[in-house]
């Protein structure tokens, strides 16, 4: 595979998101490997099957920018022990109506942060859960939940000293799992 395109979805749609942050610093750790497109999730409207007959033009765009990707990076925080709601939403959306999932086969990796010790463990399992549901092989190994702490991301948007080593080692394993799990076009 050439340079893959891997798409980044990022689960909150803050603008001063800690995730948004560690996604564009993680981006940066394999710039010269793969080529990254974040995808907005924070402008789809609430999914409802109702809609399924006439798909609002929003999940058109988004799902086509998602079958257009050899790969996607979901980099998530938790709320209330599970996924934000735009990230589900954007899950659901990109799923319906039945049997027309962009999601289908695409390789993906799951990583998030956030200032509490077990970091976002548990939205990274429910979305795992999901993710085999939606049919896509999902790296294992290593995990990322990563604990959010002062120089993780510096002032320039670099994964700071502490954490570089890990996150570039995961972040070749995730571009690696991605060529091993390439999606038949």
């Amino acid at each position: 595979m050439s340079k893959p395109s891997i798409g980044v979805i990022v689960g909150s749609n803050s603008r001063a998101s800690i995730n948004l942050q560690l996604a564009k610093a993680l981006a940066k750790l394999v710039a010269d490997k793969a080529d990254f497109e974040f995808i907005d999730i924070g402008h789809l409207p609430l999914y409802n099957r109702d809609d399924d007959a006439n798909t609002p033009q929003a999940f058109v765009d988004f799902k086509n920018k998602v079958r257009a990707k050899n790969g996607i990076l979901f980099v998530t925080p938790e709320h209330n022990r599970s996924v934000p709601a735009p990230l589900k939403n954007a899950l659901d959306a990109g799923s319906r109506p039945y049997g027309q999932s962009a999601w289908g086969g695409i390789p993906a990796a799951v990583i998030g942060t956030s200032p509490g010790g077990p970091a976002t463990s548990m939205a990274q399992q429910h979305l795992r859960n999901i993710l085999v549901f939606l049919d896509m092989p999902t790296m294992q190994q290593p995990e990322g939940f990563i604990q959010w702490k002062e120089g993780l991301v510096d002032a320039d948007g670099n994964i700071g000293a502490a954490s570089q080593q890990f996150l570039t080692t995961w972040m070749e394993k995730f571009l690696a799992w991605v060529e091993r799990n390439a999606k038949a076009r």
